[in-house]
C-alpha cells in the first residue's frame, strides 16, 4: 500500500466518523464509543480489501461482512453510504420512525448488511455458515466479521469459535474490537478478558495483534489471514472507544448515548480538523 492510498483511506475514515456522529445526534440515540472504534476496520475493508459490488449486492462471489457487534450498525450504515449501497442523506433517518437504518442493521432491508444483528454471540456463528457454504460450492468468497470484547463474554463466540477450527475455515477473518470497554464499565471489571491472542490461539486460530487504527497495520493482517491455510485468522485489534472526538476517547458513558448539539458541533469540528490535514 501507497502513502497516498493509506492517506486516501484515513479520509474515508473520517468521512465515516462524521457521519456517526452526525447521524447519532439527529437520532437523539445510538452507540458512538464502538462505531467510532472500528470506523479504519471497515474503511480497510471495504475500500481495500473486500471484493464487492455495490451496483450488485447480491452477486454470488462477493466477500462478505458481518457486524457481529451490531449496536455499532451507525458505523456499518455510513460505511456502505460512502460505498454506494444506500444514499448518504438517508443516514439522517438513523433509529427514525418508518426509517430501514435501525438501530441494529436489518438484512431484510438493507442492501450489503450480510447479516441481522444485535443479539451479541451470534455473528460468528452466521459467518461460519457463509465461510463452509462458499468451500462446498467452490467459491472464492472470503467472509469477515467485527466482534466486540465485551460481546466475547458471550459463550456461543466460543461454540462458533471451535466449528470454525474444525472446519478449518481460512476463508474466515475475524477482528476482536479490543477498546476495553463495554456498557457497564471495563471490560476487567464486568468479566475479565484480558490476553485475548492466547485465549484465541489455544483454540486454534492463527492469531495477530494490532494497532486497530493503523490502516496498513489492518491491511496487511487481511493480507497475512489470505495467505494463512487450513485456519481462521483473528485479529486482536487494540482500539480506543470513540477514536476522533477527543472527549468521547476512552469514556465508558459514551458507549450509548448521543451527543447533545454543542457536542456534535465540537466533534464534527474536530473531526474535519483532521480531515483537513489529510488534504
Amino acid at each position: 500500500m501507497t502513502q497516498e492510498e493509506a492517506k486516501k483511506l484515513q479520509r474515508i475514515a473520517q468521512n465515516i466518523r462524521l457521519s456517526v456522529v452526525k447521524s447519532i445526534t439527529a437520532a437523539g440515540s445510538g452507540h458512538p464509543g464502538g462505531s467510532l472504534s472500528v470506523a479504519d476496520i471497515l474503511t480497510t475493508l471495504y475500500f481495500k480489501v473486500m471484493r464487492i459490488d455495490s451496483k450488485d449486492p447480491t452477486w454470488p462471489d462477493r466477500d462478505r461482512f458481518v457486524m457481529s457487534k451490531g449496536h455499532a450498525a451507525p458505523a456499518l450504515y455510513a460505511t456502505l453510504a460512502e460505498a454506494g449501497y444506500i444514499p448518504k442523506e438517508e443516514l439522517i433517518t438513523l433509529r427514525k420512525l418508518g426509517s430501514r437504518l435501525q438501530g441494529h442493521p436489518s438484512m431484510r432491508q438493507v442492501p450489503g448488511v450480510e447479516m441481522s444483528t444485535g443479539s451479541l454471540g451470534q455473528g460468528l456463528s452466521a459467518a461460519n455458515g457463509m465461510a463452509i457454504a462458499a468451500k462446498l460450492d467452490n467459491r472464492p468468497t472470503r467472509v469477515y466479521v467485527i466482534i466486540g470484547d465485551g460481546e466475547s463474554q458471550e459463550g456461543q463466540i466460543w461454540e462458533a469459535s471451535m466449528t470454525s477450527v474444525h472446519r478449518k475455515l481460512d476463508n474466515l477473518m475475524v477482528f476482536l474490537d479490543y477498546n476495553g470497554l463495554q456498557i457497564d464499565g471495563t471490560i476487567v471489571d464486568v468479566k475479565s478478558f484480558t490476553n485475548p491472542a492466547a485465549r484465541w490461539e489455544a483454540f486454534g486460530w492463527h492469531v495477530l495483534e494490532i494497532d486497530g487504527h493503523d490502516i496498513e497495520a489492518i491491511y496487511d493482517a487481511c493480507e497475512e489471514a489470505r495467505a494463512t491455510k487450513g485456519r481462521p485468522t483473528l485479529v486482536v485489534a487494540h482500539t480506543v472507544k470513540g477514536k476522533g472526538v477527543p472527549f468521547m476517547e476512552n469514556i465508558v458513558d459514551w458507549h450509548g448515548k448521543a451527543p447533545s448539539g454543542e457536542q456534535a458541533e465540537e466533534a464534527i469540528g474536530h473531526i474535519e480538523a483532521v480531515l483537513g490535514s489529510l488534504m
